[in-house]
């Protein structure tokens, strides 16, 4: 992306709401023009704060926020031309469908004929319009929230900002409008700020992701090189499943170390932040980057090709189209493993038998325990 690409900035901003815990700590952030940014992390971590302050209905305690060139941090949230969809909806039960979604117009005082069109194109847009003479209370909670999303586009705002729209829906529906936002927005090239603690929502409809903890950006990238490029161990665990081993830098050859664990095992790794020898350390593997191994043929350890891993199978964890080997592995936490369906190794499974998981060097992630 180019810098005369960015629509929105955040410089040096910062948010406590009692004087003394910063919520939001040095916050620098660009949001680019058309993109699909989603603000991740867990309850606490800041990122409903960022979005409330770019909304205007917080304000920052130091710094600055920019939109497309213009200094937000007295501006009122009517004045800012941001569309919001609320996690409730916050539709207006006493308006119909057409009604809610020419709010925004009607408050900005556009012609009647103009309103009507714009109304009847954003109900189009979501596929809404059969619904436009009916309340709020004779819809279902996905009609609800594509209302209120036609609400945050019908004046055509310079972007969308989504507080975790899709969280009172079930499991189904809610992976369904994971693709209907995702679809929308390819459509419109408006640029949508999406928060959520989902990393599943965030990783199926993100452009990029910002990974907040303690008020913080962890990481700031695309999806693949947040799953496969974890900048440090807070972030290899809060995005997909990680399994993790704890030992120590044995010695360091470039990016890569060895990784002693503590029953003695020697693997080896990347070594993420340059950590030096004798540093302790976590390492985090994915579950589909380990495979089952003979223990008879398992790679040699040390080797940069692949590490191999000795414990003993526990249990099996049906998803549909694999299943996840839940394994013991001596003096650490248990591992998963994910095995493909009609795998020999699942026949002769059995609690309590030994197995050898096999991975390579390159998918080892080590990072040095935080001091």
């Amino acid at each position: 992306m180019k810098t005369e690409d960015v629509i929105v900035s955040f410089r040096g901003v910062r948010k406590t709401y009692d004087g003394e815990t910063l919520v939001v700590k040095q916050l620098d952030l660009d949001i680019y023009q058309g993109e699909f940014l989603t603000l991740l992390g867990p309850s606490g971590s800041g990122k409903t704060t960022c979005l409330m302050m770019l909304a205007g209905f917080e304000f920052p305690t130091g710094g600055e926020i920019w939109l497309d060139g213009t200094l937000l941090n007295t501006v009122p949230p009517h004045k800012r031309n941001i569309g919001m969809v609320f996690q409730n909806y916050a539709l207006f039960p006493h308006l119909t469908v057409e009604q809610n979604v020419a709010y925004p117009l009607t408050v900005r005082k556009c012609p009647a004929d103009e309103r009507a069109h714009r109304v009847n194109h954003a109900l189009k847009m979501v596929r809404m319009e059969s619904f436009a003479k009916r309340y709020p209370a004779q819809l279902s909670g996905g009609q609800q929230q594509r209302i209120a999303l036609a609400r945050a586009l019908v004046f055509e705002p310079k972007l969308v900002l989504m507080d975790e729209p899709l969280g009172a829906l079930d499991k189904q529906l809610r992976e369904h409008m994971q693709y209907e936002l995702k679809s929308l927005h390819e459509k419109l090239g408006v640029t949508f700020v999406y928060v959520t603690h989902d990393q599943g929502e965030a990783l199926t409809m993100s452009d990029r992701v910002a990974v907040f903890d303690k008020g913080i950006v962890q990481q700031l990238d695309t999806v693949d090189r947040l799953y496969e490029s974890p900048c440090n161990e807070f972030v290899a665990n809060f995005i997909g499943d990680s399994n993790r081993l704890r030992g120590t830098i044995a010695n360091v050859d470039g990016e890569f170390c060895e990784f002693h664990l503590l029953d003695g095992t020697r693997l080896v790794g990347r070594n993420i932040g340059g950590a030096r020898a004798g540093a302790k350390a976590v390492a985090c593997i994915r579950p589909e980057r380990m495979k089952l191994a003979s223990r008879a043929n398992g790679a040699s350890n040390g080797s940069r090709s692949a590490n191999a891993l000795d414990g003993e199978a526990r249990s099996l964890i049906y998803f549909g189209d694999h299943v996840r080997m839940r394994c013991g592995v001596r003096e650490q936490d248990e591992c998963f493993v994910k095995v493909p369906l009609g795998t020999d190794a699942l026949d002769a499974f059995a609690p309590g038998a030994p197995v050898s998981l096999e991975f390579a060097a390159e998918h080892l992630r080590i990072f040095a325990e935080a001091a």
